[in-house]
């Protein structure tokens, strides 16, 4: 249900919290045909002001610097990570740790995780390896490219001879 942006439904439900219980499938079902029809086309003002709503709740910390709705997502986010289970960090100490694990977290991509196998995507390579692929994708052979010391060398002796 976070994940549609129907998590204060579980906030105000009266049923227990048991996942896959009977009321919990009826719910998720029915959620699932409205995040459907949400999905499809924007036809009136109420469509995109519906989408956007929903938008937020299903991410509300994304969107607590917002002008307008940012206090109440932070209020609803706190509500969700209580009903949760989740306390808010309460110390700096606490603060910095929860800061540092959500910068070490990597964003899921289903491009760049799934679809990418390239084994070339994270590895730096060096001058040799750049010049040799180079040479494979093009049918020329790489002209003699200067290295940045030696384009600023050529720069400097260029400004040397405009002042003398």
């Amino acid at each position: 249900m976070n994940m549609m942006g129907f998590s204060v439904c579980c906030l105000c439900c009266d049923e227990p919290d048991v996942s896959g219980s009977d009321r919990c499938k009826t719910c998720i079902k029915s959620h699932s045909r409205t995040r459907e029809r949400l999905s499809q086309q924007s036809i009136s003002k109420a469509d995109r002001l519906s989408r956007e709503l929903v938008t937020m709740l299903s991410d509300p910390a994304s969107y607590i610097d917002d002008s307008t709705h940012g206090k109440m997502m932070i209020h609803y986010a706190t509500l969700i990570d209580k009903h949760q289970g989740t306390a808010p960090a309460s110390t700096a100490e606490e603060m910095f740790e929860v800061f540092e694990k959500q910068k070490s977290k990597s964003e899921k991509s289903l491009i760049r995780d799934v679809a990418n196998q390239n084994p070339w995507q994270n590895v730096e390579m060096d001058a040799e390896q750049r010049e040799e692929m180079l040479a494979k994708l093009s049918s020329d052979t790489p002209a003699n490219v200067t290295s940045w010391d030696d384009l600023l060398a050529q720069v400097e002796n260029f400004l040397e001879e405009d002042e003398g």
